[in-house]
């Protein structure tokens, strides 16, 4: 290994320990602050979390985390505001599914899916709102995702080529490899991957929620790295 992956290896344990440390009081400012500030939260979370994704996803396929041209802030200021649309979606779906189920005959749906305690039928609920969510909001945000990677590479990766207009028609028609886009991040990653794992999610404690959604586009950096 070289030296970049010890410096985050390190970094990791450090972050793990002081969140693990009841002393240091991090899990608490953190569950405060999700609880207060969720949009603010969700930002830094992907963040951080979701471009240390394509940055391990970098390192599978050309050995480095950073590379002239591939943007590290740029790409951290779109998913931090990818975060905050998907931190809505996620409020969207989960109040507006278990409606919708209700409206269907399944009265208790808002019931279970709002109790603490699991059961197959908050498993069921759960499953319906990822279903639905990342069938109709994901394959939006997954697309507009990979147009802005692709005009942060072809900005040279800066900030400043981030804010320029976009390219929208030329990006759609020539840049965006469709048979990738199509054929695996949208028909395979979201029905084998996205489904099941937002279903835990969805199951997981509110104040965990956002946190296990980051951390899933670091598994999916590295899924779309192997596949390339």
């Amino acid at each position: 290994m070289k030296k970049a992956d010890w410096i985050l290896i390190l970094c990791v344990a450090v972050v793990a320990a002081l969140f693990a440390i009841p002393q240091t009081h991090c899990a608490e400012g953190f569950n405060w602050a999700t609880a207060h500030h969720p949009y603010i939260m969700a930002f830094f979370k992907f963040a951080i979390l979701a471009t240390l994704g394509e940055m391990l996803a970098l390192r599978i396929r050309e050995g480095v985390y950073n590379k002239k041209g591939f943007g590290v802030l740029p790409r951290m200021m779109v998913w931090g505001f990818l975060g905050m649309c998907i931190a809505m979606a996620m409020v969207i779906f989960k109040v507006g599914v278990p409606a919708f189920l209700g409206s269907l005959g399944w009265h208790d749906a808002a019931t279970l899916f709002g109790a603490a305690e699991f059961s197959w039928g908050k498993l069921g609920v759960a499953f319906a709102v990822s279903v639905l969510m990342n069938s109709i909001f994901a394959p939006v945000m997954m697309t507009f995702h990979k147009c802005t990677d692709i005009h942060i590479t072809d900005n040279g990766g800066t900030v400043r080529g981030l804010l320029r207009p976009m390219k929208m028609r030329d990006i759609f028609a020539h840049k965006v490899n469709w048979d990738m886009q199509w054929n695996f991040v949208i028909k395979k990653t979201i029905p084998l991957f996205w489904f099941p794992a937002h279903t835990i999610t969805f199951i997981l404690p509110a104040n965990l929620q956002m946190l296990f959604a980051a951390l899933l586009g670091v598994a999916l950096g590295l899924i779309l790295a192997i596949k390339k």
